[in-house]
């Protein structure tokens, strides 16, 4: 998949932040298949609309969820993780009796998030180890 860059400016700066969130309900449990699926599609992207950010890639699948989101500088990992597990788990538990039944809570407490970004890290390397043997530098590197 390949993701066209999108920076986004601020009064401070400009940024283009994706974040790769992966999340399970409790005990990994397959209780995320059908209208709960569907439902938690949606409410994911009601929150991601509501903050302001920009979901690339969301896959439910029966015992974890994906999300691939852009977001704010001063969203943390954390904090992107906990809006999205806090918001869906208070609706879904409350729409789907079962889940309540069937769980002492929605989502395990444990996250995965990595940050992705438009170039590898490697390419990043490669333009810090050679920016001074570009044309247009006047200062050797010392």
């Amino acid at each position: 998949m390949v993701v066209a860059r999108k920076v986004r400016r601020f009064s401070d700066g400009a940024y283009d932040l994706g974040l790769h969130v992966v999340w399970c309900p409790k005990y990994c449990r397959p209780v995320l298949g059908g209208r709960v699926a569907a439902r938690l599609d949606e409410l994911i992207r009601a929150k991601a609309d509501e903050r302001g950010w920009e979901i690339v890639a969301l896959d439910v699948v029966s015992d974890h969820v994906h999300l691939f989101v852009k977001h704010d500088p001063k969203a943390s990992a954390s904090y992107v993780a906990n809006q999205f597990k806090g918001s869906t788990s208070r609706v879904l538990r409350e729409e789907f009796p079962h889940l309540r039944t069937r769980l002492p809570t929605l989502w395990s407490s444990s996250y995965f998030a990595a940050s992705v970004s438009a170039v590898s890290a490697d390419t990043v390397r490669r333009y810090i180890d050679t920016q001074w043997e570009r044309p247009g530098k006047k200062e050797a590197r010392s």
